[in-house]
């Protein structure tokens, strides 16, 4: 059986890298008793893979990751054992059983993201952002210098932008996420302020990951649903 876990991370966790969190998770498996299936050969290991890493600095409430159990057993049991184990700052939010299959796997489903980005207090800016964010979204274009390992290269990120507004002191963002195209809510902000061209206060604001999705529309008409969404629950 393939399940997804669904967990928020918060707080203090947020400073914890993502090949700390796979560590974290094959160890808090282990405590909680679950039945996890592992390869197989010299050198086995869990069967799981994440959705989407999360950059360092950022919380959410909606990571994933999928594994492979050799036992079925129901949800609210998994859930309950994964959060007796869990440290300050992370909890499952579900568990669900997933089709079986390499189309399945959540780290090629990811189409897209939501985000907040908050000012930090005493760092809101004194000018009218929130018109001023209107007018950015409503370009054509937008572009940006992108670094890449080898080289900088300029990029129109517009069409990877899905929604952007302002939400009271918030900023909402709905991104392109994954393995083709990828945009940072740090890259929209950073576009934002040389848009009206403005310096950003170090440490400014605060990102919040909302949820992520996956695509399952057709080319030119997107149908994004969440990937917790995809699963059922196991009774």
């Amino acid at each position: 059986m393939k399940v997804r876990v669904k967990f928020e991370k918060l707080g203090a966790m947020k400073f914890i890298g993502h090949l700390d969190m796979m560590r974290y998770f094959q160890k808090a498996i282990r405590r909680a008793d679950i039945d996890i299936a592992y390869t197989e050969g010299f050198s086995p290991h869990m069967i799981m893979s994440f959705a989407s890493p999360l950059g360092v600095g950022v919380t959410s409430s909606a990571e994933y990751f999928d594994m492979e159990l050799r036992s079925a057993m129901p949800s609210h049991e998994l859930t309950r054992r994964f959060n007796t184990v869990m440290a300050d700052g992370v909890q499952v939010i579900s568990v669900r059983e997933i089709p079986d299959g390499k189309a399945n796997k959540g780290m090629s489903l990811v189409a897209a993201a939501d985000y907040y980005v908050e000012f930090r207090d005493g760092k809101i800016p004194s000018w009218d952002w929130p018109d001023q964010l209107s007018v950015f979204f409503a370009q054509p274009s937008i572009t940006i210098s992108k670094k890449t390992k080898r080289s900088e290269q300029e990029v129109d990120i517009r069409p990877w932008i899905y929604e952007l507004n302002c939400e009271g002191n918030r900023i909402f963002m709905k991104l392109a996420s994954g393995s083709v195209q990828n945009l940072k809510p740090e890259l929209v902000m950073e576009a934002f302020y040389r848009f009206l061209d403005k310096e950003p206060q170090p440490f400014a604001f605060m990102i919040h990951r909302q949820e992520v999705y996956a695509n399952l529309g057709t080319p030119g008409q997107q149908k994004l649903l969440s990937l917790e969404s995809l699963g059922e629950e196991i009774e």
